[in-house]
Parts: C-alpha cells; sequence; structure tokens
C-alpha cells in the first residue's frame, strides 16, 4: 500500500482541501463523537476551514451527525462520526485452502462475508473463482446499493514493495504472480483502490487500524495456519506495515529454529514451519491435504502421537513469539490462524513458554500481553479492507 503523494506545487488548493479532509477524517475515525469545535482545536486550522470540510465529508456520505454536545462556552456543537450506510469496504484472502470475502463499513463492521473451500489451483483458476465470488457479494441485497472505494486482496506469502507482485507463495507453489492483474479484468465495472499485499501484514494492519479502544502503539499480529506469518504494525496518524526491503519482513514461518533440521517446502532446512505449521502437523500425523486438520484431529487430542507433536509445535511457536518479543518489542501481540483452533495442546505450552521467558532480559515484571484471536476466518480480508480504507484517507487517489 503505497503511502506517498505525487509531487503538488505550492499553494494546490485541491491538495490543501484534501489534506485538510484526510485529517478532519483520521481525527474522528480515531476518536469518534468528536465536534466541529474539537477538531478545531486539536488539528488547529481555522473554524471555516473545518466547517467546509465537514460538509463536504457530510455531502459525500464520509460522516454523519449526531447528538449535540454540551459546551463550555458558545454554541454547543453536533458529535460526528463515520458514517456507516453510503460506502462498502471489500477484502479478500486468498487462503491455501480456500477463500475469504468480506464487505465492511467504514468502522469495519463485516456487512457480508463468504468462506469457500478451493483446493490448491493456479493463479489463473484462484482469480476466476474470486472474481465469481466477488460478483456475487456486490450484488447482495446488503451491499449493492453501496458505493464500493475498492478491493484489497490478502495473499500467503512476501509482497514485493510497491510492485504489487507476489513473489512466493511455497505452500500454494506461485513465484512471481501479478495477482490483480488476473483479476481486475474480469471485475470491470469495480472503480477505486485496488490493492494486494500479505495475509498477516493485512490481518495485522486491521486489527490495528479498526481499533479504537485501547489502542496500542504498535501491534504484532501472528498468522499461525497452513504456515506461519507474521506483521508489525504501529504509528499514530497514518499506521506503517514494517516490510522490508523485499517485503520478508515478518516471514517468521522461515527463520531457522532447528539448524540442519528438516527440509522446508521453501527449500531451506529446519525452518520454524518445519515444527509449527499445518503442513508440519499434518506431516507428522498422517492426515492428508483433502482433510480438514482441526476436524480430523479433534477426535484424536488425547492420543499420545498428537500430544508429543502438538506439544512440540506449542513450544516452537512459543520461541517465535518470544523472538518477536525481543526483535520487534510490540505493545501487543496478535495470535491467530486456523492452528489456534487446536486449542489448549498447542496454545498452553506457547503461552508458557513466553510468559515464562518474556522478562528475562529486562528483569522487569510488566507483561507484552498476547491476545488470541479464537475464529481469526476473516481477520486478514477484514484487514485487507482496513487497508482500502486508509488507501482513500491518506492515498494519492482523491477519493472524498
Amino acid at each position: 500500500m503505497s503511502t506517498n503523494y505525487p509531487q503538488h506545487r505550492a499553494g494546490d488548493l485541491h491538495f490543501l482541501k484534501r489534506l485538510n479532509r484526510s485529517a478532519i477524517l483520521e481525527l474522528i475515525r480515531r476518536s469518534p463523537g468528536l465536534t466541529r469545535a474539537d477538531i478545531a482545536h486539536q488539528a488547529r486550522p481555522t473554524k471555516p476551514t473545518v466547517g467546509s470540510g465537514v460538509q463536504s465529508l457530510l455531502d459525500q456520505g464520509w460522516l454523519r451527525e449526531g447528538d449535540l454536545q454540551k459546551s463550555s462556552g458558545g454554541r454547543p456543537g453536533r458529535s460526528l462520526y463515520l458514517d456507516e450506510q453510503h460506502h462498502v469496504l471489500v477484502g479478500a484472502e486468498v487462503g491455501v485452502h480456500g477463500l475469504r470475502l468480506v464487505a465492511c463499513s467504514l468502522t469495519g463492521q463485516i456487512l457480508a462475508s463468504h468462506d469457500a473451500y478451493l483446493a490448491p489451483t493456479t493463479p489463473e483458476q484462484t482469480a476466476a473463482r474470486l472474481a465469481e465470488l466477488l460478483r456475487e457479494l456486490l450484488a447482495s441485497p446488503d451491499i449493492s446499493a453501496r458505493h464500493c472505494l475498492g478491493i484489497g486482496v490478502a495473499l500467503p506469502g512476501p509482497i514485493e514493495p510497491g510492485k504489487s507482485i507476489l513473489r512466493l507463495a511455497p505452500n500454494l507453489g506461485w513465484r512471481d504472480i501479478r495477482f490483480l492483474d488476473l483479476l481486475r479484468p474480469q471485475l470491470p465495472d469495480v472503480d477505486g483502490i485496488w490493492l494486494m499485499d500479505n495475509e498477516a501484514k493485512s490481518a495485522a494492519f486491521g486489527e490495528f487500524y479498526f481499533r479504537t479502544d485501547k489502542t496500542t502503539d504498535s501491534l504484532v499480529y501472528v498468522s499461525a495456519g497452513t504456515g506461519i506469518g507474521s506483521g508489525t504494525v504501529e504509528g499514530d496518524y497514518l499506521p506503517l506495515i514494517s516490510r522490508g526491503s523485499q517485503g520478508l519482513a515478518g516471514e517468521i514461518g522461515h527463520t531457522v529454529l532447528q539448524p540442519g533440521g528438516l527440509y522446508c517446502r521453501c527449500g531451506n532446512r529446519g525452518c520454524a514451519e518445519t515444527l509449527v505449521s499445518g503442513w508440519s502437523i499434518r506431516a507428522a500425523l498422517g492426515v492428508t491435504e483433502d482433510e480438514d486438520l482441526v476436524d480430523a484431529l479433534r477426535p484424536r487430542l488425547g492420543d499420545p502421537d498428537v500430544q508429543v507433536t502438538l506439544q512440540r509445535a506449542g513450544e516452537a511457536l512459543g520461541t517465535l513469539l518470544l523472538n518477536l518479543h525481543h526483535s520487534r518489542n510490540p505493545s501487543e501481540i496478535v495470535l491467530g490462524g486456523s492452528l489456534i483452533q487446536l486449542g489448549d495442546p498447542l496454545l498452553a505450552p506457547a503461552l508458557e513458554h513466553f510468559q515464562a521467558n518474556q522478562n528475562r532480559l529486562l528483569g522487569t515484571t510488566r507483561q507484552v500481553p498476547i491476545r488470541v484471536i479464537r475464529d481469526s476466518t476473516f481477520v486478514s480480508a477484514r484487514g485487507a479492507a482496513a487497508e482500502v480504507l486508509a488507501s482513500a484517507i491518506h492515498g494519492p487517489d482523491s477519493l472524498m
């Protein structure tokens, strides 16, 4: 997701008005219920500038007015909120075993969703199926009357920054795929913003950006599914995703935990995914690719081989969490992904290892909280929708 504005001449009034509207929207997004006077006090533009900007955003369906608020002096003002009735944000996740789609309001409320099984196949066939599902989603009665601001797609592999190229999805066998180029021609009527990102990075962004209470200054999301990935987001006015020069930041599943260990699907040996991932657990316990892993293991959780495998995987996950704590030191760690549904046999050793060791370096009693999302089916898709909203508010395309 690009956040670089094109060059503008000094005194470009259209650009300045857009910046003012962006600032107003961002303030209200983060602090719902502000009045015009509150905005003028916090952002320090002139009152006529605030009034003009707010009125424009009301007219375009970005904002709505609430109740009159008490005033310590002067006329009472009306509270302002993001309008949840006029626009829609669409997000989709291409998973290793399925496609997940959401349509969201400006506040991140999921208005419609769809979860479809899809066996690993070619990028072209996946794009065709996703386009079909997106057309159905956009045509649904609750969505069709809204203005679509754009589509964000989350994918299971590193995305080259600034180029929208999926460099490698080892669990799909895809390499150097311009997925939006395959998808967009099949949806010619969808205008607005189109973007793609790594699924863990999208999830991290959504968990950070759509929160307006108990906010933090940095967050790491760990996606534990067929593969293991993470995303780091930090910032304030416009949160930033840590990407690295080649988009590899957060690929924790391919950090080496066991030098000289088993071969990973990426080609290296001893990667974390050889110890904790959906595919490695399948291989260890004889669960085939056409079976749902969680459904297959639930009746077997008391079996000694299952307990040993999940204990080992949980300890490896705990080591990854500890490594992230020491290398990124976020204010919060969020843990999601399909493996979380295996519950305590996997999670207990992971969390115990992290909690027992996280304070050894500093000798403090302060705990970095870990929030576990038990059902994260739509977290990445919703995060991709959040990236569309952030791009609409802050990006170079004038949608306001």
